[in-house]
């Protein structure tokens, strides 16, 4: 037993490595591939660098974390289980993909978004229909809880697409940000004895390999190829970690604070001063901050650092007790929040005090 374990590991090791190994290879082809195209992102008002950068460099994240779970899904004898990941995840890249090569309607990219989205939810229930279970049928009160939840889902991972994807506007935070959820998420599966681990360290390592062409200075920006395809990456391994009685319900709701509450509250406040919430922008903190003089890889640091002194110790104290962690760690998971937004909220004011007065300085 315990040799098959060591086997096992070392197998699982050993896809990592070439993962994250393919990654890299991939990016390289990808900075030579945008040149040759000319596929540039160009410095302006809604942007935060100051020179053309290369982009669409997350086609390398997305074809090599689809080479890693193919190698593991063939390892363990589970290939069936492709057919409910591959559809969406293609489906969001190749529309990223397109958008990256010359632009594509916002409408158009939505509507792929929410039809990958609404696919996490309605491909069991074709895979079902296809193949019936006995009891299966469920009663009428069961359906409408089904479309509920459906509906439910759908939104939470067409808002983690988009969401993620507004998040991507400087060098690396994006990046750290998946390889750090999740780590962490394999690390509670591990520890919880849940299955699932290898996938999301597989994920996470092919992060890895774009990482250093993307931070501490950007070689090749991930596109929307990239932003997209780890939205949705990320948040059907929270939505997964959820269903898992043993790890405690809200862990990767805390870990994605951050992102969550700077692109919610941001969202939210465009909303309510009445400007065109679904344009481009340059209102997120992460932007603010930069605009305020902190250079990316300062602004990089923060959220990491928030992730590591507030997320992680929450985590790891609702999840303390292997075989008992805090069921949902519902009020944990609010205070964070709470904290997140008067955090984004005093940040916010102090980078409209800064940028105020570098421009009446530079001004006089």
């Amino acid at each position: 037993m315990a040799d098959r374990y060591a086997e096992g590991l070392a197998a699982s090791s050993a896809i990592v490595v070439a993962t994250a190994a393919l990654a890299s290879v991939l990016t390289a082809w990808a900075i030579r591939y945008a040149h040759r195209r000319r596929l540039y992102d160009l410095p302006g008002q809604r942007r935060s660098h100051d020179a053309p950068t290369p982009r669409g460099g997350g086609i390398a994240i997305v074809v090599a974390m689809i080479a890693g779970g193919l190698a593991l899904a063939v390892r363990d004898g589970a290939v069936q289980h492709l057919a409910l990941l591959l559809p969406p995840v293609l489906g969001i890249a190749g529309v990223g993909w397109l958008d990256d090569h010359g632009g594509l309607s916002a409408p158009k990219r939505l509507a792929m978004h929410v039809l990958a989205a609404a696919w996490v939810f309605a491909g069991p229930l074709f895979v079902l229909a296809a193949i019936p279970l006995a009891g299966a049928a469920g009663t009428a009160g069961t359906h409408v809880f089904a479309l509920v939840a459906g509906a439910g889902v759908t939104f939470a991972l067409a808002w983690s697409i988009n969401l993620h994807n507004f998040m991507d506007g400087i060098d690396g935070l994006l990046v750290l940000q998946a390889m750090f959820v999740l780590v962490v998420l394999a690390a509670l599966t591990a520890v919880h004895g849940v299955q699932g681990s290898a996938l999301l360290l597989a994920c996470a390592a092919a992060c890895a390999g774009f990482a250093p062409f993307n931070f501490p200075r950007a070689r090749i920006f991930m596109g929307d190829v990239g932003s997209g395809v780890l939205g949705f990456v990320i948040g059907v391994a929270v939505l997964w970690q959820v269903a898992h009685p043993r790890i405690a319900a809200t862990s990767g709701l805390v870990l994605c604070s951050a992102f969550v509450t700077d692109a919610t509250c941001t969202l939210v406040s465009r909303m309510l001063g009445g400007r065109r919430w679904y344009s481009a922008h340059r209102e997120h903190l992460y932007q603010w901050l930069v605009r305020a003089g902190f250079s990316h890889a300062r602004v990089v640091a923060l959220y990491m650092g928030w992730n590591l002194l507030v997320a992680l110790p929450v985590v790891g104290w609702m999840n303390h007790a292997p075989t008992s962690p805090m069921r949902f760690g519902l009020a944990p998971a609010i205070a964070v929040y709470a904290l997140a937004s008067v955090a984004w909220w005093a940040g916010k004011r102090w980078c409209l005090r800064r940028v105020r007065e570098r421009s009446a300085h530079a001004a006089a």
